[in-house]
């Protein structure tokens, strides 16, 4: 594997704490009997306004009164949550004299379950468990309580990572609250929950799929960080490694051949569960390598202004969905990260669907990015940053945003500054 050549004094160490997932149709009627053997007796039930109407998530409900678990309900999460929704959602926890978390939605919710949990269980003030530079990242002192997540939606991967996301509205920029702590105990991922989702959500989350998978496989090696000290310093998102790359190649495949048929035919179930099991392998995958430059652009397109509107979403404020301000910056990225690994990439864009016969190492950026602008058009995604509500004015602010993202950034395989963050939103404005 000379993608991962150990080098004098690194990293020669990758490690996996894989959240236990439960997958098939039928599987949130069990979550009762899962919180039961949890220890769980009295669960925050956290959805949103939307989900909290229909059959599945009443089928959770009754699962969890069946096996004698009381439900505090709290159906107030906002799709792509703020600082001050996580603050709503807190207070909640804390008064809900709950020992446990069920999270039903889309990665709002499951995120904002995350938060919930953190700071009912250790209190502290906002900013303490907050990534840099917007936060003080004090680690998370002990365990949470119980966490049972079950995603709504294709897409997001929230239910098997440590990672919380939120906007923070004063800086105008998302961030994240990050530790293996966060990690929920147990995913519960029962298609079924896709079958009535508009094709506008379908197609956004999807690309969140798409973009998690690409991104983790082509994420720099974890051998090219230094080695920690002491090792539990190691963290939770390490690059690119063999165990991440099963994960993420199949997301992409299956995510590929899926994403289509699953937006564009609501009664074609099938394309819906199989993109479902690529979000749970992505989420996976990227929850251990993590992700890079799309997601770091990401933040700032959504955080930034918010005058999109997106379709299928039902919400009352203008915001760009996540998986959406992911897509439109990564054919940009894709075609400059793919210098640095051409082989990775080249891989990717077959996996996705493009044909590589003969294609040269040159290629492979062009060959990934088009087959992605290609699935985009297909589906109905914005074309482009321009299309959510920016123009080349707003490239200094975008470009703030998004540096301040370093985690993110420092994972991608080509070193990455300020000039070149402002490069590829140029590129990114539009591109058909």
């Amino acid at each position: 594997m000379p993608y991962y050549t150990p080098r004098e004094g690194g990293e020669g160490v990758f490690s996996i704490a894989p959240v236990p997932l439960k997958f098939g149709a039928g599987a949130l009627d069990e979550v009762g009997d899962d919180a039961a053997v949890l220890g769980v007796t009295r669960a925050a039930v956290f959805t949103d306004r939307n989900v909290a109407r229909t059959e599945p998530f009443a089928g959770a409900l009754d699962s969890l009164r069946r096996a004698g678990v009381e439900a505090a309900v709290y159906d107030a999460v906002e799709v792509e949550p703020t600082d001050r929704s996580f603050k709503d959602a807190i207070a909640f926890a804390r008064t809900a004299r709950c020992d446990g978390f069920v999270s039903i939605g889309g990665g709002s919710v499951m995120d904002t379950a995350k938060a919930a949990n953190l700071y009912a269980s250790h209190p502290a003030d906002f900013v303490a468990y907050v990534a840099a530079p917007f936060g003080a990242v004090q680690p998370v002192p002990g365990p949470l309580m119980p966490h049972i997540a079950c995603p709504t939606t294709c897409g997001t991967g929230s239910e098997t990572t440590g990672v919380a996301v939120f906007d923070l509205v004063d800086e105008k920029v998302k961030t994240v609250i990050h530790s293996q702590r966060l990690r929920p105990d147990l995913a519960v991922v029962d298609p079924r929950t896709t079958y009535s989702l508009p094709g506008g959500v379908v197609a956004s989350t999807g690309f969140d799929v798409l973009t998690h998978a690409i991104e983790s496989y082509t994420a720099r090696p974890f051998t090219a960080r230094e080695r920690p000290q002491p090792p539990r310093g190691r963290p939770p998102h390490q690059g690119a490694n063999p165990w991440s790359d099963l994960g993420a190649l199949e997301a992409i495949r299956i995510g590929g051949a899926c994403i289509e048929p699953a937006v564009n035919d609501a009664s074609d179930h099938q394309a819906r569960d199989r993109l479902m099991f690529a979000a749970a392998l992505a989420g996976i995958a990227f929850g251990n390598a993590g992700v890079h430059l799309p997601h770091a652009m990401s933040y700032a397109v959504a955080g930034v202004r918010h005058t999109f509107r997106a379709d299928g979403y039902g919400v009352e404020k203008p915001m760009v969905p996540h998986g959406i301000s992911v897509v439109v910056n990564a054919p940009a990225c894709f075609r400059f990260t793919a210098p640095a690994a051409p082989e990775r990439h080249l891989e990717a864009a077959a996996a996705l669907g493009a044909d590589t016969t003969g294609a040269a190492a040159e290629d492979a950026g062009p060959l990934l990015a088009d087959r992605l602008i290609a699935l985009m058009r297909a589906t109905g995604i914005p074309n482009g940053v321009g299309a959510v509500g920016y123009g080349p004015e707003d490239i200094p602010a975008l470009v703030k945003g998004a540096a301040a993202q370093p985690r993110l950034l420092v994972n991608a395989p080509r070193p990455v500054g300020e000039p070149e963050l402002a490069e590829l939103f140029r590129a990114a404005l539009r591109y058909w």
